[in-house]
């Protein structure tokens, strides 16, 4: 469906209407300015359709969240200003912005881009025990697939789980990956990788 901004003039059908234009419009298309679109995004699309466009703009450097919160205000916007709160600083793929989203829903402990000895820098780490990664494309070339063995061995070596997932896991399927990721951590809790 096509979101619109007419005005004052009324939509035309088979369009979603939206309020009046409050910020400066495209400099050469005939479209909304990036304020405007990300403002109706947030209180329009579902929250993790507008956390992305959100997540991209921000971290491109075209928009900040502390503008967004601010052009926000009141109990109307509650929704909108929560998705803000789930735009990291840096993301390397969608996949990290959608896990991290999800891991954090979830009540979890979550740390992102962190460097442990011997492995490099993880997407995750969850509750200081849990290593996630987030693959994308790029991890089924066959180098990569020796260097994430690798790393995941270290990880274990390390002391710490590992659990992967792919872009079918982390879009497609993210309460799979949550189960998961909740099981290893539960068993986890109950001493089930404890030294015998």
């Amino acid at each position: 469906m096509l979101h619109v901004s007419p005005g004052h003039k009324s939509a035309v059908p088979g369009t979603l209407p939206h309020g009046r234009i409050l910020h400066p419009v495209h400099p050469w298309l005939p479209a909304a300015g990036l304020a405007d679109v990300l403002m109706h995004a947030l209180r329009c699309l579902p929250m993790l359709e507008a956390l992305v466009m959100v997540q991209c703009a921000a971290q491109r450097g075209n928009i900040t969240v502390d503008f967004l919160r601010w052009k926000l205000p009141g109990n109307r916007n509650a929704r909108a200003r929560a998705v803000l709160d789930y735009v990291i600083p840096r993301a390397d793929s969608v996949l990290e912005v959608l896990a991290n989203y999800h891991l954090r829903a979830a009540g979890l402990s979550v740390r992102r881009h962190v460097e442990l000895d011997g492995v490099g820098e993880v997407d995750f780490l969850v509750e200081d025990c849990l290593v996630v990664e987030t693959d994308g494309q790029t991890h089924l070339e066959p180098k990569q697939v020796r260097k994430d063995r690798a790393r995941n061995n270290a990880t274990v070596v390390g002391g710490r789980l590992c659990l992967r997932f792919s872009y079918a896991d982390v879009v497609h399927h993210p309460e799979q990956m949550m189960a998961q990721v909740l099981a290893v951590l539960e068993q986890r809790r109950r001493g089930a990788f404890s030294a015998r």
